[in-house]
């Protein structure tokens, strides 16, 4: 069962910052995917197998950073300096892995949390 806890405004302005996250009892590899309106889901952070640490897609690289709390079975994904091109709902999912320069899941969907960027 994947739950969503959701810390911080949903409504920001530009440049500020937000932290949302993931629990699951299977949480080693829950990753971030986001949908804007009109546009199809996009991987944003996944885990790398090879590595065992996160992938970030271009567009958060630097931005966006993924941690796990392994005694709460959570992850976080912390949000920084976000941008106009971020707004979107954002979903976490159990049972990613990178592909590529891509992001895939196999498991469960979060409810998914609506980030609005507004100046």
């Amino acid at each position: 069962q994947v739950q969503r806890v959701e810390s911080g405004g949903d409504l920001l302005q530009p440049g500020g910052s937000l932290t949302v996250a993931c629990s699951a009892s299977d949480y080693y590899a829950i990753g971030w995917f986001r949908q804007a309106p009109g546009k199809q889901r996009e991987g944003v952070s996944c885990l790398a197998l090879t590595s065992g640490y996160a992938y970030y897609a271009d567009p958060v690289k630097g931005r966006f950073n993924s941690s796990r709390h392994h005694a709460k079975k959570t992850v976080y994904l912390q949000m920084h300096n976000l941008s106009p091109e971020d707004p979107a709902i954002y979903y976490c999912a159990t049972d990613t892995w990178r592909d590529g320069s891509r992001c895939m899941m196999s498991g469960q969907w979060g409810q998914g949390t609506q980030v609005t960027v507004s100046a």
